[in-house]
């Protein structure tokens, strides 16, 4: 342990802490743009200037590690004077168009501005410019706004392995982009979003659909449905001031009926259906000698990925569409059909917690009803800007039931949202159809949870079992769970090779899984995640049905239409591939 002095309090700290963190452990708190905790670490917005008694100058706090009799003062006249004038100078050639900013209220240089009183700009001369990249579906990049922090450039590069981003040019022509300066669109970009939810300001931000949304609304030819999210319901509340995790369904539901919605859905409706699909086509292989390990598809940004770093291996891959793209194929065919309406009218639309979704809606494969699948993704984020400009307040609505037949769902797919979430639901349904028993209430699969980077385990089947599977007796089945692109590449890695043990993979692109997804509320770090996590576990046990086999309306659906899991018309509808396209 070091001791030292901050402020005039003694404290004790492990050795190599950084001054930052020393201050943060006594309760004081010092400002910072770049900053975060073993992934950007690097001083460069200079905001976290303090004295240190004998130093020859001001230091930055996150990067100068404490040593002991260590005096700091955080807030001498001198070290406010200097990061004041350091903010001064950042919003000197930063746009003044806060009025109409999507950052406006959430943003860290206009909050701490507001701390420090800055009421004036001493500092007046050119401004830099560039053009705002607005090339994908997901992600809109305005570098005006960039404060040069680099936090995007730490986590794409450090969580997720991608380095789609990096400093471009020097001095006063420094910018954040790709490589070359190209479109974010000619890139290897996997549109997940984690870059949005660490910037500090508007320079990058989920592309706008609420304009779209509110037209289709508005439309009276239109019938407008809408399908949610696992992970929206545990992380919206946070927008109208709850606590990370708290369960919002039944008032997320009534508030997308006030918003003029005609039909409210769960797209955990289609995850049930996406465990009886994908579950069946992994015992499909393992009898068959199909592809293994097998390995999800429901993460859009988890497939664009693999795309472009393993497209060699792309066969291993369900051929499963994600929930959302079911449920949209089913939307305007089984639904239409159904609710005898024409098809053609019908609007399709999804709150995903994932900014990843909106490319994915937008791929060309994803019309196999005939029409777009899903027409346009609401970010989590932008179901409450909706909510807000309504003028709606989420925590005085009285909670209301999803709309039938597309509002039955389990534990299991709640799940979903969490990572470990899709192995655990699969594993609750192919052993019970496998082994033909009931787990009873033995349906906690603990060794898939968790915020482990990569997480395994394996279930020994008993002998003897019935046809068609006693191919399958006494195999030891083995699984791994992994998120963040970073931690996949590990495991594709090892598949590449030949030497993956496993049966059956989950990946999720993002940290904690959907929970954490790019388009959650704005401050989403790891205690959030993890509070999130738990509030979608505590949805589960809550819910009478835990197991997708079990969903009456799913049933109902493959008697009704599909008729049966990798029929015709479920490879048809549900099912579909993925490309090459190589690494940029």
């Amino acid at each position: 342990m070091v001791n030292l002095t901050i402020n005039g309090k003694s404290i004790s700290v492990p050795e190599g802490t950084t001054i930052i963190e020393a201050a943060k452990a006594a309760g004081i708190r010092i400002p910072s743009l770049c900053y975060m905790k073993g992934i950007n670490e690097i001083g460069a917005c200079r905001v976290c200037l303090v004295e240190v008694e004998g130093a020859r100058g001001l230091v930055t706090s996150c990067t100068t590690k404490v040593s002991e009799g260590m005096v700091v003062r955080t807030n001498s006249p001198a070290a406010k004077e200097a990061r004041k004038a350091v903010v001064e100078l950042i919003i000197s050639n930063h746009p003044y168009d806060c009025l109409k900013c999507v950052r406006s209220g959430k943003c860290e240089l206009q909050q701490l501005a507001n701390d420090m009183g800055i009421r004036e700009i001493s500092y007046e001369g050119e401004k830099s410019h560039h053009e705002q990249d607005k090339s994908t579906f997901s992600i809109v990049r305005d570098p005006d706004k960039c404060v040069l922090c680099r936090r995007c450039v730490a986590v794409c590069a450090k969580v997720q392995g991608v380095g789609a981003v990096n400093t471009q040019g020097r001095g006063f022509g420094t910018v954040v982009a790709p490589e070359f300066e190209l479109p974010m669109n000619s890139t290897s970009c996997a549109m997940c979003g984690q870059c949005v939810l660490v910037c500090p300001t508007g320079a990058l931000t989920e592309r706008d659909s609420t304009g779209e949304v509110w037209r289709a609304i508005n439309d009276p030819v239109k019938h407008v449905v809408v399908q949610t999210a696992p992970a929206v319901r545990v992380a919206l509340g946070e927008e109208f001031g709850m606590e990370p995790g708290s369960l919002v369904t039944g008032k997320m539901v009534a508030a997308l009926r006030r918003l003029g919605f005609d039909k409210v859905f769960d797209t955990d409706f289609t995850a049930d259906l996406t465990i009886i699909e994908e579950g069946t086509e992994l015992l499909h292989r393992a009898l068959s000698g199909g592809k293994l390990p097998m390995i999800t598809s429901c993460s859009p940004g988890w497939i664009k990925y693999c795309e472009h770093y393993y497209g060699d291996r792309l066969d291993h891959l369900s051929t499963c569409k994600s929930p959302q793209q079911m449920f949209g194929a089913l939307a305007k065919t089984y639904y239409a059909q159904k609710a005898g309406i024409d098809p053609k009218s019908i609007f399709s639309v999804s709150v995903m917690p994932c900014t990843a979704k909106k490319f994915e809606c937008e791929r060309p494969e994803m019309v196999s009803s005939g029409y777009k699948d899903v027409d346009a993704v609401l970010t989590t984020r932008e179901l409450a800007r909706m909510i807000r400009e309504s003028g709606l307040d989420l925590n005085e609505l009285e909670p209301e039931e999803y709309d039938a037949p597309f509002g039955i769902s389990t534990g299991a797919a709640v799940i979903f949202g969490a990572t470990g979430g899709v192995m655990e639901a699969a594993l609750r349904t192919v052993y019970e159809i496998v082994t033909g028993t009931d787990l009873g209430s033995n349906l906690d699969f603990v060794d898939v949870r968790g915020m482990e980077g990569i997480k395994q385990m394996s279930v020994k089947l008993p002998e003897n079992l019935a046809a068609p599977y006693d191919k399958l007796s006494g195999l030891e089945l083995k699984f791994a769970v992994a998120h963040t692109l970073k931690n996949a590449s590990q495991v594709m890695d090892m598949v590449r090779s030949d030497t993956a043990p496993w049966h059956f993979i989950e990946v999720m692109a993002c940290p904690g899984g959907c929970i954490g997804g790019g388009g959650q509320p704005i401050g989403t770090d790891y205690d959030r995640r993890v509070m999130r996590i738990e509030g979608t576990y505590a949805a589960d046990k809550s819910l009478k049905m835990r197991k997708s086999h079990d969903n009456p309306a799913v049933r109902e659906l493959y008697n009704d239409y599909l008729i049966e899991p990798l029929g015709h018309k479920s490879h048809e509808l549900l099912h579909t591939h993925y490309e090459d396209r190589g690494r940029v």
